[in-house]
């Protein structure tokens, strides 16, 4: 009886697909080899076809391998491994204690140590935060629950769920939320928090076709009752002497109308306010911006030398008409987009310029007239207790909230291929990003923040976190040893 034969026939379609698969590698090989043969663009690809596209592909893949796998978990920038669990941990209400003592180097110069108590106070007596009015003399003062806060990313920058996340998440833990220079959206009152309106250089949301204030959308915007404060924005910490940056792909008909811009269209903010030119402007401008919505106007800038501070305070004195509060943004505090060289090189860090510039606002009698608000780079407990002590009434975090909703450190803030959703309006990677489980996450970070700079205030000894003073925190110097803070950055009367 005749039989057909299954597996010869089986070895056969296996082979002849072996054979068209290896053709058809075959034949894109040598497609491959012309295209790189003839470019002129990569000279590597022209001098070594096919095989010079993987130099390529190793450079993308070698971020995530070191991410991952080769990076220790204190070595990684901009935020390390550690950090950045600390985050993910706090947001998912997971028990943030550890085993086995820290991987904290704490030999490295500049490690702030914090000083215990010889008697702390009792368990039952905890260290708890208290409100702080900002602006009292205008005509509606705000008062602020939590000393840690969500700073500025704009509806642009980031997506409309992440908006819509940090929002409902503020406001589940007390705390106000920055727009960020790109206007006012719906989503970021949706979620009923507390907000501060930022004036960018732009005018986004508030601007006449020639970039100048509209003081009719002015009013308008201040007529929400959630819109707390005003944020003047003259410099930012990832990119000093530069304006915001938004790449055409991110701005859609909805963002163009919100911002009173074009769409499709790269937008890139002067480098300076067009009304700002001098220091007198600066304070005629802010004087004019309270004055039509009623509510604290404050400035954020970044330090480069105490001079143009020193000039701004004898104008106040002399004037007697000061910003309600001044938002300190650090060199190396970050962004979406920004040109590699000031991200890098220009501005000096929040370590060095938030103890200066509290130093000088004491030294002027303006401490308790204006608030210092700390930002760059400071997301985790320690660095926050650090930034009160070293005299900051507030502290803003954008990176670390960013985290709690959910961020990678992909790297493609500025390419709209955020896989994590936040960053994109690609609808696909938007859907990851689901809000009802986000702000949950934002909301506990922000509630972690605050409980474990409790915890650090109550083991040095104060009933506060803004108690904490500089006394209570060594600064460890290139000798191995460290110095207090109050020796580095003590408090000189003026002449």
């Amino acid at each position: 009886m005749w039989m057909f034969d299954w597996a010869g026939w089986a070895i056969e379609i296996m082979a002849l697909a072996f054979l068209v698969v290896l053709g058809t590698a075959a034949a894109i090989a040598v497609v491959l080899f012309v295209i790189d043969r003839t470019q002129t663009e990569d000279a590597i690809r022209r001098n070594y076809p096919v095989i010079g596209r993987f130099r390529h592909l190793f450079s993308e893949l070698g971020e995530f391998f070191r991410q991952y796998f080769f990076a220790m978990d204190r070595e990684e920038l901009p935020f390390n491994r550690a950090q950045r669990n600390w985050v993910s941990r706090a947001s998912s209400g997971q028990d943030n204690t550890v085993a086995f003592g820290s991987t904290r180097n704490t030999s490295v110069v500049g490690t702030p140590l914090f000083v215990n108590a010889a008697f702390p106070p009792l368990d039952n007596q905890f260290s708890s935060s208290e409100p702080l009015v900002i602006g009292p003399d205008a005509r509606e003062p705000y008062e602020a629950k939590s000393f840690f806060n969500l700073s500025g990313m704009s509806y642009g920058a980031i997506s409309k769920p992440a908006v819509l996340a940090l929002s409902k998440g503020a406001k589940e833990a007390g705390i106000w939320m920055n727009t960020g220079e790109g206007g006012l959206s719906p989503f970021h009152l949706e979620g009923g928090a507390d907000i501060v309106f930022q004036i960018g250089t732009a005018k986004y949301g508030v601007r006449n076709k020639d970039g100048s204030l509209n003081d009719d959308k002015l009013q308008e915007v201040a007529s929400h009752p959630q819109v707390k404060m005003f944020e003047v924005k003259l410099a930012q910490g990832a990119k000093p002497g530069k304006g915001g940056i938004l790449p055409a792909a991110k701005i859609t008909a909805e963002i163009a109308e919100i911002r009173g811009i074009e769409e499709h269209t790269d937008s890139i903010s002067p480098n300076r306010h067009i009304e700002i030119s001098d220091f007198d402007e600066l304070l005629d401008f802010i004087a004019h911006v309270r004055d039509i919505t009623g509510k604290p106007v404050g400035i954020k800038t970044v330090y480069g030398s105490e001079a143009p501070f020193r000039e701004l305070f004898d104008l106040i004195l002399r004037r007697d008409e000061a910003p309600d509060f001044i938002t300190l943004d650090g060199g190396e505090g970050g962004t979406g987009a920004s040109p590699l060289p000031l991200m890098d090189l220009v501005g000096v860090t929040i370590k060095e310029a938030l103890p200066e510039l509290a130093n000088l606002l004491r030294e002027y009698g303006l401490k308790s007239r204006i608030r210092l608000v700390a930002s760059g780079k400071l997301m985790v407990p320690g660095d926050v207790a650090w930034a009160l002590a070293a005299g900051a009434d507030f502290v803003t975090s954008a990176r670390g909230f960013m985290f709690s909703l959910g961020c990678i450190q992909a790297m493609k803030c500025n390419k709209n291929t955020c896989p994590t959703g936040i960053t994109t309006h690609d609808k696909r990677f938007q859907k990851g990003l689901v809000v009802e489980d986000k702000f949950k996450r934002v909301a506990l970070y922000a509630k972690g923040i605050v409980k474990e700079v409790e915890l650090i205030a109550h083991s040095v000894g104060v009933s506060e976190p803004r108690q904490l003073r500089r006394e209570h925190v060594r600064i460890v110097q290139d000798t191995g040893k460290s110095v207090p803070m109050d020796v580095l950055y003590p408090v000189k009367p003026k002449a």
